[in-house]
């Protein structure tokens, strides 16, 4: 009998007004695999993943985790199964460093009156932080510099190591090379490949089809919001991912 998806969402429609953003979309995801969510822009991606995620409640369709049926009223209730998101525009604090930007909204305090008052406990959360780059070999001039100073293939690892660290069971990354050099892009997808054998799973959102067949395990791809195609490993192609985005493919019904 074969394990059930770690996360499953199954014929899920979401209206916004007399708009259908997704039009009974699924989508399946194991533990320990990289998948990649593509598509056009408009196709559902981002609202599905938000809608996993708890910031939307579906209309109709049905959301599983670890094969039980499950609601998420909101964004914490996700977090609290074990999963993160890290967006596009990262929501970090330019002027904070590596460590404030780690526990942003998870502050320490410190033990006893000291932490009554409000005290923030700054040398464990500097420890733990740089235990968690460590783990994902991300290397920092210096963990005190401001995020602003950071290279975006430095914020973007921080963003991501932030996630892993509180996430166990899933991350899910918005572009994550979106705007990023070739060496900046080359380090995240090794990082990509890192939280993979942590252990975890990892949903890509990309646009970027040599980025996703560096690290996915499997593409699903989106179009007019539902799943249109999907692409294991061994049928994953440029021109395969190309014709589903642009509609002259399809793996769910007949060919366009």
């Amino acid at each position: 009998m074969s394990e059930a998806p770690l996360l499953e969402a199954r014929n899920i429609v979401k209206r916004f007004g007399g708009i259908e953003a997704l039009r009974g979309a699924s989508f399946s995801i194991a533990r320990g695999e990289v998948v990649a969510l593509m598509g056009d822009n408009g196709a559902g991606k981002s609202t599905l993943v938000k809608t996993m995620c708890g910031v939307h409640r579906p209309d109709e369709g049905e959301l599983l985790f670890e094969g039980q049926p499950v609601r998420f009223d909101s964004p914490k209730a996700a977090q609290a199964v074990g999963m993160e998101i890290v967006y596009q525009d990262l929501a970090m604090a330019p002027d904070l460093d590596a460590s404030a930007n780690m526990f942003l909204g998870r502050e320490l305090t410190r033990a006893g009156f000291a932490g009554r008052l409000g005290f923030l406990d700054k040398r464990t959360m500097r420890e733990r932080t740089r235990d968690a780059l460590a783990s994902m070999q991300v290397q920092l001039k210096s963990i005190d510099a401001p995020i602003a100073t950071l290279s975006g293939g430095q914020r973007q690892s921080i963003a991501v190591v932030r996630a892993v660290t509180w996430a166990d069971k899933l991350v899910i990354m918005d572009e994550p090379t979106a705007a990023l050099g070739v060496a900046q892009t080359r380090a995240v997808l090794e990082l990509i490949g890192r939280v993979k054998a942590s252990g975890r799973a990892v949903i890509i959102i990309s646009h970027n089809v040599p980025d996703v067949m560096a690290v996915a395990d499997r593409v699903e791809v989106f179009r007019l919001g539902r799943r249109t195609a999907r692409f294991s490993r061994d049928r994953m192609t440029t021109e395969n991912i190309v014709g589903a985005i642009t509609g002259a493919i399809s793996t769910e019904g007949s060919k366009q």
